[in-house]
C-alpha cells in the first residue's frame, strides 16, 4: 500500500514510463537528485534518462511543445512547477489544445497530461499559494481532475492508479490537480477509517478511464441532516469537519469527494441533498465565481421548488499572504467549515 499521495503519485508516473515507450516527462528541475520542487518526478530520470526532459522556464514554450508532441501520436506528461504559473499556459490551453478535436473535425487525438501543484498553507506567498483551476473550469474539451487520498477495496485506485491510468489510456487533455499539502497525507483505506462508512460511484468517463466519486458517512450514525462536498486537500479538511461534528456536536453529515472536477456530474451531490435539502461545498479557491458556486447552481436546478439552505466556505477574496497568521485567516481551515454547516441547519429555524 503506498503510504502517501506523494509515493503514490511518483509510483503511478514511473509505472506509466514502465509501460509505454510513448510517455514523456517535461518540466523544470525536474532531474535526480532534485526530483522537482516536490519530488514528485524523483527516480524518473535515473531510470528513464532519454524520456525526462528538464527545461528552460518557459511554460508556455513547454505547453506548446508538449502539444506538438500530442499531435504526434507520444504521451506527454508537463509538470507545471507551482500551479500558479498555468497562467503562462492559458492561451495553449484554452485557445489551441482544448479546440484542436473540435478544429480538425476528431481526426486527431491530443493525450497530454498537465500537472499542477496548487495551494498555500506553506508561506510562499501570493504568487505561489494561489488555487486557480477554476479558471479553467469552463473551458470545453479540458478534463480537470483532483485525486482524492484514499483507495478504495473494490477498484483499487489509489491516486496513482488514476494518474497512471489517465496518461496512459485518456486521448484528450487533462490539467491533473495536485495540492501540495496534500502530497504528505496518508492514502487511507476503508480499514484505516474505522469510524467511517465508504461508498463509491462510477461519475463519468475519459477514454477507459473511470472516476470515482466518494461519500463518507459516520457509521451507525442518524441519517445526514447536511451534505458537505469537497475535492482535494478540502477533502481531507471536511472529514475531520465531519468527525468533529458528529462526535462533539451530534450533527451528522455526508460528504460527497468527486476526483473528476469538469465535466462534474452532479448526480450524487444532488441525491444527497434531497435528502438533506442543506448543501455546504468547501475548496480552496477563492469564494468568488468559484466552484461551489456552480456546484450549488446546478444542484438547485436537479431540484426545483425544493427551498435548498446552501453555503459556501472557500478563501477570502484577497491575495495569499506570506505570513503565516494572515495565510491562515485567509484560506479556509477546519473551523470554517465548522460554522459553515451551523449556518445552514441555524437558517433552517
Amino acid at each position: 500500500m503506498d503510504k502517501t499521495v506523494l509515493t503514490s503519485l511518483n509510483k503511478g508516473l514511473l509505472s506509466a514510463l514502465h509501460q509505454d515507450e510513448r510517455v514523456y516527462l517535461l518540466g523544470e528541475d525536474i532531474l535526480d537528485p532534485y526530483g522537482g520542487a516536490f519530488k514528485m518526478t524523483r527516480g524518473c530520470s535515473t531510470a528513464f534518462p532519454e524520456r525526462v526532459f528538464t527545461t528552460p522556464i518557459s511554460e508556455a514554450g513547454l505547453a506548446g511543445l508538449s502539444a506538438g508532441m500530442a499531435l504526434r501520436g507520444l504521451r506527454p506528461v508537463l509538470e507545471i512547477m507551482f500551479g500558479d504559473f498555468t497562467t503562462l499556459v492559458t492561451d495553449q490551453l484554452v485557445n489551441h489544445i482544448s479546440k484542436f478535436r473540435w478544429m480538425y473535425n476528431n481526426t486527431v487525438n491530443l493525450p497530454l497530461v498537465i500537472r499542477a501543484p496548487m495551494g498555500g498553507r506553506r508561506g510562499y506567498g501570493p504568487t505561489h499559494s494561489q488555487t486557480l483551476e477554476k479558471l479553467f473550469m469552463g473551458v470545453p474539451g479540458l478534463t480537470l481532475v483532483a485525486p482524492v487520498n484514499l483507495v478504495d477495496d473494490k477498484l483499487h485506485q489509489a491516486p496513482g492508479d488514476l494518474l497512471q491510468g489517465i496518461i496512459l489510456r485518456t486521448n484528450d487533455p487533462v490539467l491533473f490537480i495536485e495540492n501540495k499539502l496534500q502530497y504528505l497525507l496518508p492514502v487511507y483505506s476503508p480499514e484505516d477509517l474505522p469510524d467511517l462508512e465508504i461508498s463509491l460511484t462510477l461519475e463519468g468517463s475519459t477514454g477507459e478511464i473511470d472516476f470515482l466519486t466518494y461519500t463518507l458517512r459516520v457509521k451507525g450514525a442518524p441519517p445526514p441532516q447536511v451534505t458537505l462536498t469537497a475535492y482535494g486537500y478540502m477533502a481531507e479538511l471536511a472529514r475531520q469537519a465531519q468527525l468533529k461534528l458528529a462526535y462533539e456536536e451530534e450533527i451528522f453529515t455526508e460528504l460527497v469527494i468527486p476526483t473528476r472536477l469538469v465535466p462534474f456530474e452532479t448526480g450524487v451531490v444532488s441525491r444527497s441533498v434531497d435528502l438533506t435539502s442543506r448543501l455546504v461545498t468547501v475548496e480552496e479557491g477563492s469564494l468568488t465565481l468559484g466552484w461551489g458556486a456552480e456546484v450549488i447552481a446546478r444542484v438547485q436546478e436537479s431540484l426545483p421548488g425544493r427551498g435548498l439552505t446552501v453555503r459556501r466556505v472557500a478563501a477570502r477574496d484577497l491575495p495569499v499572504p506570506a505570513a503565516p497568521t494572515l495565510e491562515m485567516q485567509v484560506l479556509p481551515q477546519v473551523e470554517d467549515i465548522l460554522l459553515g454547516v451551523r449556518k445552514v441547519l441555524e437558517n433552517d429555524r
